[in-house]
């Protein structure tokens, strides 16, 4: 299975489960926190450098989600959209790629239509069953644990760029503009 991710061009996230370890936390205005792991936007910006796209996907919509967004300079996102299968094909005509060169990484069931049209998918290792026996990858990383980075460190490593990740001198050739 890992000749499909050497032709992987554009990564779409799930935020929450995947890229959150998923619990919302709300003040009286509405929500105030989420946590992101700094390893996930590592693997992010690595993906980005080496040319990969990555895009956010989100049922969800919050300025603490759209903060998150820019820090990490992704410019491909669609937010508070519960349908996910048009949103793909959205994303993936603004990336200029096709399904088979597209990854989706989820965790719910609201995820299961892009697992459908997309070439390859992930899910987090906890993740519920029904999801886990539709995904091509099972992550051993928890949502908001790190699961991102371990896809991305996957995905890297099938298309031979694994210097990124793994030496000083490649990390320091490869990677400008970091951000965690």
């Amino acid at each position: 299975m890992n000749e499909n991710l050497q032709n992987i061009k554009l990564v779409i996230t799930d935020v929450d489960g995947v890229l959150t370890d998923g619990l919302l936390h709300y003040d009286a205005n509405g929500e105030a926190l989420k946590s992101f792991h700094v390893r996930d936007g590592l693997g992010i910006r690595m993906l980005m450098e080496q040319g990969i796209q990555v895009a956010v996907l989100s049922g969800r919509d919050s300025p603490i989600l759209r903060k998150r967004i820019q820090d990490l300079g992704i410019r491909l996102f669609i937010l508070g959209q519960l349908e996910k299968e048009s949103a793909c094909l959205k994303l993936m005509e603004q990336a200029g790629v096709n399904p088979q060169q597209t990854a989706y990484i989820g965790d719910d069931s609201v995820d299961l239509p892009a697992f459908a049209l997309c070439g390859v998918t992930f899910t987090v290792a906890d993740a519920a069953d029904y999801v886990k026996h539709c995904a091509d990858y099972v992550l051993e990383l928890r949502g908001g644990r790190g699961a991102f980075r371990e896809m991305s460190d996957m995905i890297l490593t099938a298309q031979g760029k694994t210097d990124v990740y793994s030496s000083a001198q490649g990390f320091l050739k490869t990677v400008r503009n970091m951000a965690q």
